[in-house]
């Protein structure tokens, strides 16, 4: 029997110095189970993240993690705020409710970027953004997911365009 029970998003990780937020679609049952973001060991998020901000956050404990991103001024979140879905793939979700993502930007004074973490937050996060704040630009990062097999390397250099954000 296949679980299409709601899953839901975590609250968003920010605060009024949040400068740079990066939005994932949902979490999947690894992250769910564990109640953190990006909790599957082989996600490289924590990785990729860390060399943005020149930290490595692997060995932290999350809420450290969490610690270290505000104090980078990089907030979490996700595009959607609950769906069907079974297992994690995005390809799987069903009957997604979007999350309030321009309550959250408009709430946001230092915001400069929105990094799109995978091509379904990317998809469904640019259709609620579609006019994005004065002087907030959206960026299409790869996914850090497992399920997307591109090198590591290759990922890693497309988001180190994101420390410029935080100079």
């Amino acid at each position: 029997m296949i679980d299409l029970a709601r899953k839901r998003a975590f609250d968003p990780v920010v605060d009024a110095e949040t400068r740079l937020l990066i939005l994932g679609s949902l979490p999947g049952d690894a992250s769910l189970q564990a109640g953190q973001y990006y909790g599957h060991p082989r996600n490289a998020f924590w990785r990729l993240i860390g060399g943005v901000i020149g930290r490595d956050l692997s060995g932290l404990p999350y809420d450290e993690r969490l610690e270290a991103l505000k104090a980078a001024r990089v907030g979490l979140w996700d595009v959607i705020a609950s769906a069907e879905r079974p297992g994690s793939l995005d390809a799987a979700i069903r009957r997604p409710e979007a999350a309030d993502l321009r309550g959250l930007v408009a709430g946001l004074p230092e915001l400069r970027a929105v990094a799109f973490n995978g091509g379904t937050a990317a998809k469904l996060g640019r259709a609620v953004l579609s006019a994005p704040p004065a002087g907030v630009t959206l960026i299409d990062l790869p996914s850090s997911s497992p399920a997307h097999a591109r090198p590591f390397a290759e990922k890693a250099a497309a988001w180190q365009g994101l420390a410029d954000l935080l100079a």
